[in-house]
C-alpha cells in the first residue's frame, strides 16, 4: 500500500508541476460538459493523459478509472481512480482549490491516494490503516465539535435546478453552524476536514474520481465519510466529519432531502 501511495505521489507531483507551468487563461477556448457552466480545458485531458501513461508504464496489467477518459485497462484487481484537474473552474479562474487527484483501489477497496494542491504546494497522502498526512505531519481532524460551533464547507452542481434545491438546504443549514465555506474542490474540501482546516463536508454530486483519495486521506485523519442513512458516500450525498459532529449534521440534512433536484 505504501509502493502503491509512493507511485501516485510521484505521478500527482509530476502532473501538478505541468500543469502550474501550463495554466491558461480565461481568454483561452474551453469546452463545455454537462451545462455552459461545466468547463473542461486541454490542460484536463493532457493531465489525464500524462497520468495514464505513467500508470501504464508502472503497472500495464491495471486498469485506470478518469474523469475525462472513462475506464480502461487490464485484470491484475488494482483500479486508479483519477481525477486531473479537480476544481477546473478555480484552476482556470486562477484560483488556488483545485488539485490533482489520485487513488488506488484493490479488489474495490481504497488503499492509497494523494492530492496534490499544486498551487498551494501541498501534497496530502494516505495510505489504508498507515494514517493520513501532509508532508511529514499527520492530520488528525477535529473533533469535540458541535454542530453550533463547525466551520462546514460545501459545494453546488452544474444544473440550475439542482443549484436552486441546493440553497435551499444550504439556508436551512447556515442558521446551525458557525459558518460555511464553498472552495470549489471536492478534494480539497475533504483535506480540509482532515486537516482541521474545517470541521465538516457535505456536497450532492460529486464523483467517484472527486473523493476516492481524499475520502480515505478524511478516514484516515479519524473522519467518517459516508452518504446518508447508512449509505456508502456516493453522488448522491456526500458527508464528512468526525463522530459526533457527522451524526448531528447528517440528522440536520437528512430531513431536507437534500438529494432531489426539484
Amino acid at each position: 500500500m505504501n509502493a502503491f501511495a509512493r507511485l501516485a505521489e510521484d505521478i500527482a507531483r509530476e502532473a501538478g508541476d505541468m500543469l502550474l507551468a501550463k495554466r491558461p487563461t480565461m481568454s483561452e477556448v474551453v469546452e463545455t460538459k454537462s451545462s455552459p457552466t461545466d468547463v473542461v480545458t486541454t490542460l484536463d485531458t493532457a493531465s489525464e493523459r500524462l497520468i495514464r501513461s505513467r500508470i501504464q508504464e508502472a503497472r500495464p496489467g491495471d486498469r485506470v478509472l478518469g474523469e475525462e477518459g472513462g475506464e480502461a485497462g487490464g485484470d491484475s484487481g488494482v483500479r486508479w481512480i483519477v481525477d486531473p484537474i479537480d476544481g477546473t473552474v478555480n484552476f482556470l479562474y486562477g484560483l488556488p482549490e483545485w488539485a490533482v487527484s489520485i487513488a488506488v483501489e484493490v479488489d474495490g477497496q481504497v488503499v492509497a491516494g494523494v492530492v496534490n494542491v499544486a498551487s498551494r504546494g501541498e501534497v496530502f497522502t494516505a495510505a489504508l490503516g498507515e494514517g493520513a498526512w501532509l508532508g511529514g505531519q499527520r492530520l488528525r481532524c477535529n473533533t469535540g465539535v458541535p454542530l453550533a460551533q463547525a466551520l462546514v464547507s460545501t459545494g453546488f452542481g452544474y444544473d440550475a435546478r439542482r443549484r436552486a434545491v441546493q440553497g435551499q438546504v444550504l439556508a436551512e443549514v447556515l442558521p446551525r453552524v458557525r459558518d460555511v465555506r464553498r472552495g470549489g474542490s471536492c478534494a480539497v474540501d475533504l483535506c480540509s476536514v482532515a486537516a482541521g482546516r474545517v470541521d465538516g463536508y457535505y456536497e450532492r454530486g460529486v464523483n467517484r474520481w472527486d473523493y476516492a483519495a481524499a475520502g480515505l486521506i478524511a478516514a484516515e485523519a479519524g473522519a467518517r465519510v459516508a452518504g446518508l442513512n447508512g449509505r456508502p458516500a456516493s453522488p448522491e450525498l456526500l458527508l464528512c466529519a468526525a463522530p459526533g459532529l457527522f451524526e448531528e449534521l447528517h440528522d440536520v440534512l437528512a430531513p431536507l432531502d437534500p438529494e432531489r433536484d426539484a
